[in-house]
């Protein structure tokens, strides 16, 4: 007999969605001990745990709940959620003190907590008939430690239910209580009970469509041995020179990160006055440092200073709480929102990382996939590398976790800043040590949506740069595809008309519209040149990083980042470092 707590806790479930109502017809239908539910991030795998936590609650099937979760923040978020639908969870329970009061229905556990001390926890689930979620899985085969704590803990569990928006990882730990199928050519493949990707997502409106713009542009840095190099990021090259590329387009004292975040400001600021005022940004940084350069860059340009979320500040979640909860404009972060953390109104990325991998990738984008009306998109500014252009191209695609046959084969970019991202470094390490940034340039390189590539590559600051950046806030992926389309044809068309037109006369007077605007951008690109060549000499002359001569010139003449600066601006600049 259901009692009046529980029957309530059946009735006040919310509303399920089309595929959480398929999920859990398959998994009352099966019961089955074990069940990987795989849903794109930002369907609702919450919802549906907790509707299955109720359900087995309901008939007595379990007597308490246990949830895992990757991090701190998510085991607060997931007993704030199952508070709400009336299921107590005690998300501060310590192993120390090794139990919980009666008056909850169970804890939630990081998978830290269980690795640290499983028996404790093995003892728990076998005391009571226990549902266990296990709340992004993936992460069960992030260490041995992990899968086989995971295991001792909970394989006596009475039902135990899996749950990831990434399924797959990037080397070949099994992950625990996933089943693992023969495929041809070798290798096994993980294989979900039920699935729900991003494509069918996007067509059910469940989350939004995502555009990515990358920018390219031209990056020159310095190797330990003196020896100056140059390349445009995006283009083929070795690993070491993308990486390096990459880093230096990166690096906060340049030109190349002030001109996308300006970029991606503008988009915001587009979002927010075409029907959605409470859109927010999110600017994903390598580590604590950067992050906190980024902070001010932002602060420069918008007069408004950023939530600043660093992982070993002890209020971080408040902050991210606080900001959810807010209409402010931006965020800064190291890879404490990198998965799970509940923002709905992130509608802007920046993603400022040379982390490459597809697992972290795809976590990074579910920041902004979310989708709260019909209509709303999301735009993510992403460095024009192959490797993350590969990664935005298939975000429809549907991964499993294949053991014994790697997802893509190595390409250097895999520097273990996943594993240190959020450690404050002291010393340089050998990569800072081998090599010294000294200037990038910013330029949009294409936009990509749905698997396609639209636009041509064009000055930041530009009209045609403008077109991209004043999208509608609300669009239907039909309209998204259509627009970029337009935007297209109407570049191309702009500059063919260009072209063709070159009067001999007065080739001045009668020249395309743009040819102004092209002007102006080479003019400006030539100053920046100069600026930065003047800056190297006298970093030669006086030691003083590039980085640092950029801001004392800022600080005696005013201005913004050399990216942003007018002509103007830049010739003041030039003017007093040849006095220096």
């Amino acid at each position: 007999m259901i009692d009046d707590a529980t029957a309530q806790r059946v009735g006040s479930g919310a509303p399920l969605r089309a595929w959480q109502r398929r999920a859990l017809t398959k998994y009352l239908t099966r019961r089955p001990t074990d069940f990987l539910a795989v849903a794109t991030p930002g369907a609702g795998k919450t919802t549906f745990g907790l509707r299955v936590a109720t359900e087995l609650l309901a008939d007595r099937t379990v007597e308490r709940i246990t949830v895992v979760a990757p991090t701190e923040h998510l085991k607060h978020q997931w007993a704030q959620a199952a508070a709400r639908i009336g299921i107590a969870l005690d998300s501060n329970f310590s192993n120390s003190t090794g139990a919980t009061s009666s008056d909850f229905d169970g804890v939630v556990l990081t998978y830290a907590q269980v690795a640290a001390h499983p028996a404790r926890h093995r003892v728990r689930t076998e005391n009571y008939r226990t549902l266990v979620i296990l709340d992004e899985i993936h992460h069960g085969g992030d260490a041995k430690s992990w899968g086989d704590g995971i295991r001792e803990a909970f394989s006596d569990a009475t039902r135990r239910l899996s749950l990831t928006g990434t399924p797959f990882r990037s080397d070949d730990s099994p992950i625990p209580f996933v089943t693992y199928e023969p495929e041809p050519g070798g290798g096994q493949r993980s294989k979900a009970d039920h699935s729900y990707g991003y494509a069918d997502a996007l067509r059910d409106g469940v989350v939004r469509p995502v555009v990515f713009l990358a920018y390219s542009g031209q990056a020159s840095w310095r190797t330990s041995a003196g020896e100056e190099f140059t390349a445009r990021l995006g283009e083929p090259l070795s690993a070491e020179q993308t990486s390096r590329a990459w880093r230096t387009a990166l690096d906060p004292h340049g030109d190349w990160i002030p001109a996308v975040l300006s970029a991606a400001h503008r988009r915001l600021l587009k979002l927010r006055d075409s029907g959605v005022p409470d859109a927010g940004g999110l600017v994903i940084a390598t580590d604590q440092q950067t992050a906190r350069d980024y902070a001010e860059l932002l602060t420069a340009m918008t007069g408004k200073k950023p939530s600043l979320i660093l992982s070993d500040d002890p209020k971080s979640s408040a902050r991210i709480a606080e900001f959810s909860a807010s209409d402010d404009e931006w965020m800064v972060a190291v890879r404490m929102v990198s998965e799970g953390v509940d923002v709905p109104r992130l509608s802007v990325g920046v993603y400022a990382t040379n982390a490459s991998t597809p697992l972290y990738f795809a976590q990074a984008i579910g920041r902004f996939v979310r989708s709260r009306r019909p209509g709303e998109t999301a735009s993510v500014f992403v460095p024009s590398v192959p490797v993350l252009l590969d990664l935005a191209s298939k975000l429809e695609a549907q991964r499993d976790h294949v053991l014994g046959k790697p997802h893509r084969e190595s390409d250097g970019l895999d520097d273990g800043l996943l594993a240190d991202a959020n450690k404050q470094k002291d010393e340089p390490g050998e990569e800072e040590k081998a090599f010294e940034s000294l200037h990038a340039d910013a330029e949009l390189d294409q936009v990509i949506y749905d698997g396609a590539s639209f636009g041509t590559t064009t000055f930041v600051g530009s009209e045609e740069e403008s077109d991209y950046l004043g999208l509608p806030g609300l669009l239907d992926a039909d309209q998204v595809r259509t627009l970029l389309q337009q935007r297209q044809a109407d570049q191309v068309t702009r500059r063919t008309a260009a072209s063709k037109a070159r009067p001999a006369d007065d080739e001045q007077a009668h020249a395309a519209p743009n040819a102004a605007e092209r002007q102006t951008g080479e003019n400006l690109h030539a100053l920046r040149k100069e600026l930065n060549t003047l800056v190297a000499l006298h970093h030669h002359r006086t030691g003083k990083p590039h980085g640092q001569v950029h801001n004392e010139l800022r600080t005696r003449l005013g201005g913004p980042p050399t990216a942003m600066a007018t002509a103007e601006q830049l010739q003041m600049r030039i003017k007093a470092l040849r006095t220096w």
